[in-house]
C-alpha cells in the first residue's frame, strides 16, 4: 500500500477542477490580447499603446464589458479591432467553447474530463448531448449575428459607405450580441442614433437574444417546432415550455419594463437626456437605457447627465444582468429570482421554496444565496478601493465597478481619467464579474468530499 504523502507527490497527482482551468483559460486569451494590442500594427500612427492600454482593452473585450481608456475608432488600426473583435467573439461565446468548436472542425474526440469541463462551464446538469449542444450554439450564435448584420447594413452603407458599412455592421452585430458594447462610431457610441429606430430595434434585439441563453433559445424553438408538427395548439405553447425558459422569459419582460418606468422617471424633467425629447422618442431612449442597463454597455444618451436616482436604479439592474448560459453578465436573473422566492416562503412561514407548484431544490436555494453574497461584497469591497485610490465621486465610483462587476460597460466618462490603480481596479473587476465570484472561490478548492461526511453537534446562535 503506497503511503507516500509527501508535497512533491501530492503535486504531481493534481489536476486542477474545472473551475480552474475556466478561469486559467480566460486569463490565457487575455494576455495574448494583450500582446497582440502591443503590436505596432495594431496602434494608429501618432498614438501610443502602453502595457496597461493593451491588458484593459483585451480585459474589457475577453469579458465582453465595454469599458475603454481609449476610443475604439480613433486608436486602433484595422488589425487592431479585428483584434478586438475576435476576443469579444471568443469571451461572448466562451473561451471553453471556442476550443470545444476547434476540437469538433479537427474531428478529435472528447474525453470525460472535457465533457465535464464544457458542462461546467455553461452550468448544465448532464453530459448528454454535450456535442448536439455546442453545435448549436455556434450556429446559432454566427446566424443571430450575421442576421444582426445584414440588418444593420440596411442604415449604416448609406451613412459609412459600402466598405465601411458592412465593416461597421458586422462589428456592432458581433459587439451587440455578445453583450460587449464596443462600437466604431467614435466617442459617443449610438447617441448620435438616438433617435433612429431601426438602430434602436436592432441593436436591443440583439443584446435581449445573447442575454435570454442559449437554453431558452433552443427550448423555445424545439416547442414551436414540435408544436406545429403535432398541431398543438398555439395557445397551449407557454404551458409546454421548461419552467426555467418561462421564469427567463417572465423576468426579462418584468425587468425591461421596470427599467424602462424607472428611467423615464428619473429623466423625463432632465433637459441633458431626455427631458427636451418628444414624448414618444423618451419612451424609445427609456426602453434603449432599460436594456443597455443590463449588460450591454451601448448608450444612447450621455450616462455622465443621469441625475443620482436613475444611476441608483442602474446598479440594481447591472447586479442582477442578463440569464444564465447565455453572453450577459451578472449574477443573473434566476439568481435573484431564487433568492427572492426564498426570502417570500420564509416570510409565508413556508418550508418548502416554491415556483408554479414546483420545489425548488435546496442546494440550489444555498447556491444563488451564495453567489449574490459573494458578488455584492466583491463588488462593494472593488467599491472601496476604488474610492481610496482616485478622488471621485460616490455615484461615479459606484457606476463604474457596478458596471465592470456586471460586465456592463457603461461609464459616466470615469474610465480613460482612473489612475493606474484605479484601472487595475476595474481590470479586476471585470475579470472576477466574468467568471463569477462564486465560481472563483470553487476554482481554489479540492475535490476532498470527506469533509461533507462529518456530522456536527448543534450550536446556540441568535440572528435578528
Amino acid at each position: 500500500m503506497n503511503t507516500d504523502h509527501s508535497p512533491k507527490r501530492r503535486m504531481k497527482n493534481y489536476r486542477p477542477n474545472t473551475t480552474l482551468i475556466i478561469l486559467m483559460s480566460f486569463a490565457a486569451v487575455i494576455l495574448i490580447g494583450m500582446l497582440l494590442l502591443m503590436l505596432p500594427a495594431a496602434t494608429m500612427p501618432g498614438e501610443e499603446t502602453t502595457m496597461l492600454t493593451a491588458l484593459f482593452t483585451s480585459a474589457t473585450s475577453v469579458c465582453v464589458t465595454g469599458l475603454v481608456v481609449v476610443d475604439t475608432f480613433s486608436h486602433w488600426t484595422l488589425f487592431g479591432k479585428v483584434v478586438i473583435m475576435c476576443l469579444i467573439q471568443i469571451g461572448g461565446m466562451g473561451v471553453i467553447a471556442i476550443w470545444a468548436v476547434v476540437m469538433l472542425i479537427l474531428q478529435k474526440r472528447f474525453s470525460l474530463r472535457s465533457r465535464l469541463l464544457i458542462r461546467d462551464y455553461y452550468g448544465l446538469d448532464t453530459t448528454y448531448g454535450l456535442i448536439r449542444f455546442l453545435r448549436r450554439v455556434v450556429r446559432w450564435t454566427l446566424t443571430l449575428e450575421g442576421i444582426g448584420a445584414a440588418l444593420y447594413c440596411f442604415v449604416l452603407i448609406p451613412i459609412y459607405g459600402i466598405a465601411g458599412g458592412i465593416w461597421r455592421s458586422v462589428f456592432t452585430s458581433v459587439s451587440a450580441f455578445c453583450n460587449a458594447g464596443i462600437d466604431l462610431f467614435g466617442p459617443d457610441s449610438l447617441i448620435p442614433f438616438r433617435d433612429n429606430l431601426a438602430i434602436n430595434l436592432i441593436t436591443m434585439s440583439l443584446i435581449i437574444l445573447g442575454g435570454l441563453g442559449y437554453i431558452v433559445w433552443f427550448d423555445l424553438v424545439d416547442t414551436l417546432r414540435e408544436t406545429l408538427q403535432k398541431r398543438y395548439a398555439l395557445l397551449g405553447l407557454w404551458r409546454r415550455l421548461d419552467e426555467h425558459t418561462r421564469l427567463v422569459l417572465y423576468l426579462t419582460l418584468y425587468l425591461i419594463a421596470h427599467g424602462t418606468v424607472l428611467v423615464w422617471l428619473g429623466e423625463f424633467r432632465n433637459p441633458d437626456t431626455i427631458g427636451s425629447l418628444p414624448l414618444g422618442r423618451q419612451l424609445l431612449a427609456s426602453v434603449f437605457q432599460s436594456v443597455t442597463f443590463r449588460t450591454a454597455g451601448f448608450a444612447t444618451i450621455p450616462q455622465q447627465a443621469l441625475r443620482p436616482f436613475t444611476c441608483l436604479a442602474g446598479l440594481y439592474f447591472m447586479f442582477i444582468g442578463g440569464s444564465p448560459c447565455g453572453t450577459a453578465g451578472g449574477v443573473k436573473t434566476v439568481t435573484a429570482a431564487v433568492l427572492y422566492l426564498n426570502v417570500q416562503a420564509f416570510l409565508s412561514d413556508r418550508k418548502e421554496t416554491v415556483l408554479w407548484g414546483r420545489k425548488i431544490s435546496r442546494p440550489l436555494v444555498t447556491r444563488a444565496t451564495a453567489i449574490i453574497t459573494v458578488s455584492l461584497s466583491l463588488t462593494l469591497s472593488l467599491l472601496m478601493a476604488l474610492l481610496l485610490t482616485d478622488n471621485v465621486s460616490l455615484v461615479d465610483a459606484a457606476y463604474e465597478i457596478f458596471s465592470a462587476t456586471g460586465t456592463v460597460g457603461l461609464s459616466r466618462a470615469l474610465t480613460p481619467s482612473l489612475s493606474t490603480a484605479g484601472k487595475l481596479i476595474v481590470i479586476v473587476a471585470m475579470f472576477t464579474g466574468r467568471i463569477a465570484p462564486f465560481s472563483m472561490a470553487l476554482a481554489f478548492t479540492n475535490d476532498d468530499t470527506s469533509k461533507n461526511e462529518l456530522r456536527y453537534p448543534s450550536g446556540r446562535f441568535l440572528i435578528g
